[in-house]
């Protein structure tokens, strides 16, 4: 789920090393058309986080990385991001990770009459997601393979969850000039 396309496996082939060297995870990679190409990459410290400076980093090292290998043919925009609150989940251990939260799957297959689920996530156990549905007594077996598409909602305890495992603001230094 990390990434879609053969062109978003081959970026993905090339930048997962790199983000490794440098610490960091790729959570996805998606290489779209429009007007011009994009080139999106998700990615995160290995402690769930990442600053502005980490993507920086990660920019300017997959910059002189793809200008090198050229992964994509012609002009395109390269973004470099966190995934964000409602963040993608694309690999197992995201789900072990988030147990607890609220999730949206997608499936690429009907079951009970439906592709789409919406619950709380319960961890990983073999090969499947576990996820809380609402009106069901026990917990959903989900086999990875078959999502396409994860994400968690938006919820307060997100929210809250989020805020706390930011890490603390570093003092400005004119403030210290100050005081």
């Amino acid at each position: 789920m990390k990434a879609r396309s053969p062109q978003d496996e081959r970026v993905l082939e090339l930048a997962e090393p790199l983000a490794e060297t440098l610490g960091m995870e790729i959570v996805r990679v998606r290489v779209m058309g429009g007007k011009k190409t994009t080139c999106q990459i998700m990615a995160e410290a290995a402690d769930g986080t990442m600053t502005v400076e980490q993507c920086a980093r990660l920019s300017r090292a997959l910059s002189a990385l793809f200008e090198e290998v050229d992964p994509i043919a012609g002009e395109y925009d390269l973004e470099v991001s966190s995934p964000g609150i409602d963040r993608p989940l694309t690999a197992p251990d995201h789900f072990e990770r988030w147990a607890g939260f609220e999730a949206k799957l997608e499936l690429d297959r009907l079951v009970e009459n439906r592709k789409r689920f919406r619950g709380v996530l319960a961890g990983i156990e073999d090969e499947n997601v576990m996820i809380d549905l609402a009106g069901e007594e026990e917990t959903a077996l989900i086999p990875f393979d078959w999502i396409t598409d994860a994400k968690l909602v938006m919820t307060d305890a997100l929210v809250a969850a989020s805020l706390k495992a930011r890490p603390a603001p570093e003092p400005d230094s004119n403030d210290e000039k100050d005081a």
